[in-house]
């Protein structure tokens, strides 16, 4: 069978935002690779079609998925873009309604059901790396099946979500349960290693995509790239994570020696030479990460690469060989400096372990971005100047990001939203408006949405009106990353004159 994964335009929502986002990066769909890599490791044709990074319109995209010609179209779903897969699905159902088509990640995951929208033919709950090649391999006698006596058998097909014809001619919309969960067994019936049940799937097909146009913005300047993971997991439940909802609280592990090996394949297939370790805490296990990198090392494999950690799990002899191997870039999410705050949004991280965090990245020369997430319960003006005060006295920190945090389906600030507790009343029930820059969808306290949009605004203008930090803001987004800069200082400033609450003041030091 033939399946033509798609990939849509989503940075055009985000209109001023989108642009910086596009210049910051643009990111290969990893993951539409990885199913293609499986599926073609089953026998089956796969092709990919990014219409975010070849700027293609809906009616573009839906052109060119038709002259592939595919027996199924599949699609990847994240909440606040959801809207997005359900236009593009209805534009192809017009253009060919005998076409199936599926969707899966983790909006479907978490919403199931509520998510079966008329476009779609097949819902994937949870991880399809299974459940995706054995609904191709039994799909034509489904077909078959159901055309001798109105009913489909997907019994043997876990994770799926489908309507079944009743006798009335009714559709009742069925559910297999969960999918078979990633044992340690491979495709192949080899047993893979207790630890590394990733081992068993290939390398994503990343020769379906046009590598040389994925590029990053950092301070070594723009520099093609692919993410690529090393583990799935991660044990903490903060409040604005659906860990529960989405079973990401277990870890699921791939052997060094697996990741080093893909890590070859990149550089010698397409020259690309740093990497975006996806995974949600890199530095969890040292001993992992570092065996990687001493992997590369007796390769003779050089790169660059960044990820995403804990601030506590920032340290110095560990940072000093990561740096050594490549580490350019690191995030941790700081959030707020509020006490209270960080209690209710099961944050576990004292606040001096981000200075300390900041000093190590900058003692080994690797940018350390830290990120605040504004409009969490307990938000005021008052605890957003306090983290803009700490933010600004603390030179060790060269880069903060604003976000506004957003109740996603299956996290519990979902459910406190939804509830109306700790001051939060939720003012949008449209996931298309679930964007975490220029939209907010929750009233916190005082704070109006309009607030939590200008305060975001005037987090970035505050931060970055330190003349220390333009460099940094240069090297990664150039003369716009300057402008768009500009641009908030007036729309701050438009929102000082324009309001009648009290402002948030701009700490002196960053004047």
């Amino acid at each position: 069978m033939k399946v033509a994964l798609l990939y849509p335009v989503w940075t055009g929502d985000y209109g001023l935002f989108g642009h910086f986002a596009r210049r910051a990066s643009v990111w290969p769909p990893t993951n539409l690779a990885l199913l293609a890599a499986v599926a073609q490791q089953h026998g089956h044709e796969a092709v990919i079609i990014d219409g975010e990074v070849e700027r293609l319109s809906q009616d573009q995209l839906v052109d060119r998925a038709i002259r592939e010609s595919p027996d199924i179209i599949g699609l990847t779903a994240y909440s606040p873009f959801f809207h997005l897969n359900v236009d593009l699905a209805t534009a192809l159902k017009k253009r060919a309604p005998d076409i199936p088509i599926v969707i899966g990640g983790p909006h479907i995951t978490i919403m199931k059901e509520k998510a079966f929208m008329p476009c779609f033919d097949y819902l994937f709950v949870g991880e399809a790396e299974k459940s995706f090649p054995q609904f191709l391999k039994y799909y034509p006698r489904m077909i078959v099946t159901d055309g001798v006596d109105g009913k489909r058998d997907y019994g043997y097909v876990k994770g799926i979500i489908f309507r079944e014809k009743q006798p009335n001619g009714r559709p009742k919309i069925a559910n297999t349960g969960d999918p078979e969960p990633l044992s340690l067994v491979s495709t192949t019936g080899k047993t893979v290693g207790q630890h590394y049940p990733l081992d068993q799937f290939p390398f994503p097909a990343r020769e379906l995509l046009p590598m040389h146009k994925y590029k990053m913005g950092s301070l070594h300047g723009r520099l093609n790239f692919t993410s690529i993971q090393t583990m799935r997991g991660c044990p903490w439940k903060c409040i604005f994570c659906a860990s529960e909802a989405l079973n990401t609280t277990r870890m699921v592990m791939r052997s060094p020696a697996s990741v080093v090996d893909e890590i070859r394949s990149v550089v010698d297939t397409f020259g690309i030479r740093h990497f975006y370790i996806v995974d949600d805490v890199m530095t969890l296990w040292p001993k992992h990460i570092l065996e990687i990198v001493r992997g590369l090392k007796r390769e003779n494999i050089k790169i660059t690469f960044e990820g995403g950690t804990r601030a506590n799990l920032v340290e110095d002899k560990l940072f000093a060989e990561l740096a050594e191997a490549g580490l350019i870039r690191i995030s941790f999410g700081l959030e707020t400096v509020d006490t209270e705050m960080r209690k209710t949004m099961g944050k576990k991280v004292p606040l001096e372990a981000y200075t300390e965090a900041n000093k190590i990245c900058n003692k080994y020369g690797i940018e350390a971005l830290n990120s605040v997430m504004i409009g969490l319960p307990g938000e005021t003006r008052e605890t957003v100047k306090a983290t803009l005060d700490w933010l600004g006295k603390d030179r060790n920190v060269k880069q903060a990001n604003f976000a506004i945090a957003m109740p996603y389906p299956g996290t519990e600030f979902a459910d406190i939203a939804a509830a109306g507790a700790h001051g939060i009343e939720l003012t949008s029930s449209d996931y298309s408006d679930y964007r975490r820059y220029g939209s907010a969808v929750t009233k916190v306290g005082d704070l109006t949405p309009e607030d939590l949009i200008q305060l975001q605004n005037e987090g970035f203008v505050s931060i970055y009106s330190a003349w220390w930090r333009w460099w940094p803001v240069y090297k990664k987004h150039g003369i716009m990353g300057l402008m768009l800069q500009l641009l908030r200082l007036g729309r701050m400033w438009k929102w000082k004159l324009t309001r009648s609450a009290k402002p948030v003041t701009v700490h002196p030091n960053l004047s």
